[in-house]
This record gives structure tokens, C-alpha cells and sequence, in this order.
């Protein structure tokens, strides 16, 4: 699977909100989310867990009382790909932004 560059990634991100590009060495896309307490914010790791699983891809995640960062990068492909934009918009459906 191909690695997006920065233009493709800012353009796939143009759809969600909240979503920021990580520029370096490995590229990477990220959002942090805040839910009302803890238990709500392990009940969302555990959800996006299951998509993330179906989708054989797997997000850094970490978990801060109530506030919850997923950052996203395919591994083995060094960068963004398509996989990464797909897994986004599915924690987006789990947690649409609020305000």
C-alpha cells in the first residue's frame, strides 16, 4: 500500500474534523478526544478497538483520564496511507466532534 504525501493527507483529512497531520520521519495523522469521564473514555478505546481489529490496523493510543489521542501511521509503510484515512473516519463515526 502506497504512503500519502502531505497534500493527499490534508486532502483526506479535509472531510473529518479535529484531525491533525504529525510531519517527520514517519508521517502520522492525530486527534484527541474528550469524553465525559474515564470509564467513557476506556468504553471508547474498547470500541475503537473493534474497528481497528476488523480492519487488521491498529492505532497508538493514549489514554489520559478523560481525554483520549489516537494517532495513526501504517507501520510497515512508514506513512499515511488510505488504511489510516479509513480507520479515522471510523473513530470519527464513534466520536463526532462536539460544539
Amino acid at each position: 500500500m502506497a504512503t500519502l504525501n502531505e497534500g493527499e493527507i490534508r486532502a483526506g483529512l479535509a472531510e473529518l474534523d479535529g484531525w491533525d497531520v504529525v510531519a517527520g520521519d514517519r508521517p502520522a495523522i492525530t486527534r484527541q478526544v474528550k469524553v465525559g469521564t474515564f470509564p467513557d473514555a476506556v468504553a471508547l478505546v474498547v470500541r475503537v478497538s473493534y474497528e481497528a481489529e476488523a480492519a487488521d490496523h491498529h492505532p497508538d493510543v493514549d489514554l489520559r483520564y478523560n481525554k483520549v489521542r489516537f494517532t495513526l501511521s501504517t507501520h510497515s509503510e512508514g506513512g499515511v496511507t488510505r488504511k489510516d484515512l479509513d480507520l479515522a473516519a471510523a473513530i470519527q463515526r464513534l466520536a463526532p466532534p462536539t460544539g
